[in-house]
């Protein structure tokens, strides 16, 4: 049977805290910016966690089982 592998694209994306969570970054910072306002953009740079209904199949991308 072959090595189970993780998902590259989650492995880009997403990254496990100390504590267990999961950090993501945010969507809509990479074009079309004009429009935006400057508090928008900077908020959008920042990292945030993924939501508690999403993690375990986040997890489960991540860590080979």
């Amino acid at each position: 049977m072959p090595k189970m592998k993780t998902k590259s694209s989650a492995k880009k994306r997403f990254a496990i805290t100390a504590t267990g969570k999961i950090k993501r970054k945010h969507a809509f910072k990479s074009h079309i910016l004009t429009k935006k306002t400057k508090k928008q953009k900077r908020n959008l740079t920042q990292t945030g966690t993924v939501d508690k209904a999403d993690e375990k199949s986040v997890k489960q991308m991540l860590i080979m089982s």
